[in-house]
């Protein structure tokens, strides 16, 4: 299987296995969300409790495996669909209404207060995967934040695919799915291969061509932006090969934390002995040993180890997200 594009299997459902219990909690608009929790049966307020976003349209049970990973070495977890995907759907998406601002100003805000009421006192941390970490600088609650892990975390700006197949992935992303969603009134991805189902106000959000995530459509209704509400380490994973994680990609969104101390680790394959890593795999368990102990150490420490593979770019912070072309 090609990595690189985005034709996903769907991993088995969390087990007993898995040590996970699946749970329903309201977004504060009513819509009920479903996922799986990891808990720990003592209750310690030291344990941090780790919220994983998702990618777009990416099922919660695609992380269950790395979130099994965390709750061995200590945490507790959550692990959610946004509206209208997976465990959060219910019927047609046909003229279901959903955004990338409701995923995160509406679901993931939900999953904070789920944490902040069922783990009372213990840290908050994040996972966020590709819009899963944008997501993760869109609730109102993003302050109670402490530590942060993105891996190829950007909002999809066609300039910063990949040279090597950005017209390919433009005329995919953003050509293809949008006509299809107008013609269907939703994104039929599972039929496609192409992830999952997908709601028409995100492909909306994904396919406009903008640099600027408030000059996507959903974003507009944000007004101000919430991401300087948060005040978390982060640590921004990309891999080489990743054809939406670029450099550019990684740092326009992290310009959009300016209250947070940012830090940007970049993997080659090579690295980890291996021909190819893409967007997805970093959540396979084949890389437990070679890519997952490095976000736990973030998780556990807010920095990394002394024997960390990758480099760190130059980051341009201090540049503001590109104009309007």
């Amino acid at each position: 299987m090609n990595l690189n594009d985005a034709s996903l299997p769907l991993p088995p459902a969390p087990s007993a296995r898995d040590h996970s219990e699946p749970f329903k909690e309201p977004a504060a608009d009513g819509h009920i969300l479903g996922g799986f929790a990891w808990r720990h049966i003592r209750t310690d307020p030291t344990r941090p409790v780790v919220i994983i976003n998702a990618a777009t349209s990416v099922r919660c049970r695609h992380y269950a495996r790395f979130a099994d990973y965390l709750f061995a070495n200590g945490f507790d977890v959550l692990t959610y669909d946004y509206r209208g995907i997976g465990e959060s759907r219910n019927g047609s998406l046909r003229h279901f209404k959903a955004s990338w601002s409701d995923w995160g100003v509406l679901d993931f805000e939900a999953m904070l207060t789920r944490a902040q009421r069922e783990f009372p006192g213990q840290p908050i941390d994040v996972v966020g995967h590709s819009f899963g970490g944008c997501a993760a600088g869109l609730a109102a609650s993003g302050a109670v934040i402490r530590r942060i892990v993105t891996v190829g975390a950007q909002f999809a700006y066609w300039r910063d695919y990949a040279p090597s197949g950005r017209w390919r992935m433009f005329a995919k992303w953003h050509v293809v799915m949008p006509l299809l969603t107008a013609l269907c009134g939703y994104f039929p991805g599972k039929r496609l291969g192409w992830l999952e189902d997908t709601p028409a106000g995100v492909v909306r959000d994904w396919s406009m061509p903008t640099p600027r995530y408030e000059t996507r459509p959903s974003g507009r209704a944000l007004g101000n932006l919430p991401f300087s509400r948060v005040k978390a380490q982060i640590l921004a994973i990309s891999i080489t090969d990743d054809p939406f994680g670029t450099v550019a990609a990684i740092e326009r969104l992290l310009g959009y934390f300016d209250g947070s101390e940012r830090t940007h680790l970049r993997i080659a394959p090579e690295d980890i002995g291996e021909n190819q890593v893409g967007h997805f795999a970093f959540f396979r368990s084949e890389y437990q040993d070679r890519l997952w102990p490095i976000a736990l150490a973030w998780l556990q420490n807010g920095q990394l180890a002394a024997d960390t593979l990758g480099i760190s770019p130059n980051l341009r912070f201090n540049t503001p997200p590109d104009p309007e072309p």
